[in-house]
């Protein structure tokens, strides 16, 4: 049976516009996505056989060209397809934080610092650099490590600093083994940084580290 023989509220693209995105699940946001499925199987079904040959749609998403490539039913245009919708939305989170000071859009800046950094398959240290009204000047990816540490040398923090002219940053690191969870390491260059920058006068509002489903902030635990 295909989906065009589904009742209506069941159909996935019919149930996104009646009740919103957020009431499809992984595997039918994923099927409006691929559009078709293949010979016998149906668009919803093949992306529940993805989702399970990856592990999760996060997997998927963030998948190399090659790994893509794997998943049945999947090429080379489907994955253009992708780079270029996850490309869409860091821009639309990049305009979001730009366009407002990030103290009143938190959850706006940790998700497009997860945007940023959350798919790179080694660890990734970047900078946000914002002017005195807390506005977004740039984000800046400053150091980057093997696939699980990352040398970070406050020098040249400043030297970004310094160019950018900036008056406080909020730094972020992604974990690629998905825990969010900071580190001691973490939380001592935080301290270091802090100490660095406070003799330039430039503020360190917050550090987060990025996993695969979250992102833990060091101020809201109380090191910032």
């Amino acid at each position: 049976m295909s989906i065009t023989d589904w009742p209506e509220q069941e159909r996935p693209r019919e149930k996104l516009l009646s009740r919103g995105a957020a009431s499809l699940s992984d595997a039918e946001l994923l099927a409006i996505f691929l559009r078709t499925g293949t010979k016998g199987v149906t668009a919803v079904d093949l992306s529940r056989l993805l989702l399970n040959q990856f592990g999760s749609l996060n997997a998927l998403m963030h998948a190399n060209q090659a790994e893509f490539c794997e998943g049945h039913g999947l090429g080379n245009a489907k994955y253009a397809q992708l780079q270029a919708v996850l490309e869409m939305a860091r821009r639309y989170l990049n305009e979001n934080i730009s366009s407002k000071s990030v103290l009143n859009n938190p959850e706006d800046t940790k998700k497009f610092l997860k945007s940023q950094l959350a798919h790179q398959k080694r660890e990734v240290f970047g900078c946000l650099h914002l002017d005195t009204k807390h506005q977004v000047i740039t984000f800046e990816e400053l150091f980057f490590g093997t696939i699980d540490s990352a040398n970070v040398h406050p020098r040249e923090v400043v030297k970004s600093i310094l160019k950018h002219n900036a008056a406080a940053v909020i730094f972020a690191h992604n974990h690629p083994s998905g825990n969010s969870e900071p580190s001691q390491s973490d939380i001592d260059i935080t301290k270091q940084l802090i100490k660095a920058l406070k003799l330039i006068d430039v503020r360190v509002l917050d550090h987060f580290v990025i996993g695969n489903n979250d992102a833990v902030s060091l101020a809201s635990l109380g090191y910032i």
